[in-house]
């Protein structure tokens, strides 16, 4: 894999960066590779509190941000919240929110760019995010453009959108993944106890969640 000079992760929500890429960026840490999150909500109307329950309405915005801080201290990487609301996305002018996250990227000058693939990643708030993400990429001069890695997370991706371009197997640095991922205490019980009910103990939920969670796949944007 080609050395990466600065790479810019742009997601919807805390904790996405943690289950969706976690092991790619721990990657590019180890490449000594500079990586930034762009994130756009601070989670404030998910429905997880915690299990047992840490929040409620009113304070989950600010335990949700101090878990995003501590999930990117794990990766170590920086992190630059856009302020936008969760679950609101997908009703932001495209256009606007394009301009700032291009504004954002010409000062950060990414070699990469890490967004959901649009229509193609489930959530409203991902489609609308990475569809913005991509638009502010293709606004930028050919000459400094970076690469765009879209995720798609749908169970029909490859059916729909071919094979992907990139598939890291992440197992080497699920650890560090599992780490990020428990940092955000709200959302991690309920999120990978979905993926099993059963599974009891600290050894078993790290099981299902590396098969789960341990290969992280991108197709690369196509802006011709």
């Amino acid at each position: 894999m080609t050395k990466e000079k600065h790479v810019v992760v742009i997601y919807p929500h805390p904790d996405d960066e943690s289950f969706g890429a976690a092991g790619t960026i721990t990657l590019f840490r180890k490449q000594d590779v500079p990586v930034t999150y762009l994130c756009g909500t601070l989670g404030e109307m998910g429905r997880n509190m915690g299990n047992p329950i840490i929040a409620n309405r009113e304070t989950v915005p600010e335990i949700r941000k101090k878990e995003l801080l501590d999930a990117c201290k794990v990766l170590d990487i920086n992190l630059q919240l856009l302020g936008y609301r969760d679950k609101t996305l997908e009703f932001e002018d495209v256009s606007e929110v394009a301009h700032h996250i291009k504004s954002l990227l010409e000062k950060l000058q990414p070699s990469l760019v890490i967004t959901h693939y649009p229509d193609h990643a489930v959530h409203p708030d991902h489609n609308a995010l990475g569809r913005a993400a991509i638009e502010a990429v293709r606004l930028m001069d050919d000459v400094s453009r970076p690469t765009v890695w879209a995720q798609a997370i749908t169970r029909t991706a490859h059916e729909d959108l071919g094979q992907p371009d990139i598939v890291h197997d992440v197992e080497p640095y699920f650890d560090q993944k599992m780490a990020a991922i428990l940092a955000h205490k709200t959302q991690a019980g309920g999120i990978l106890g979905s993926f099993k009910p059963e599974a009891n103990s600290k050894d078993a939920l790290r099981e299902v969640a590396l098969e789960r969670l341990g290969i992280e796949e991108f197709y690369i944007w196509n802006f011709n």
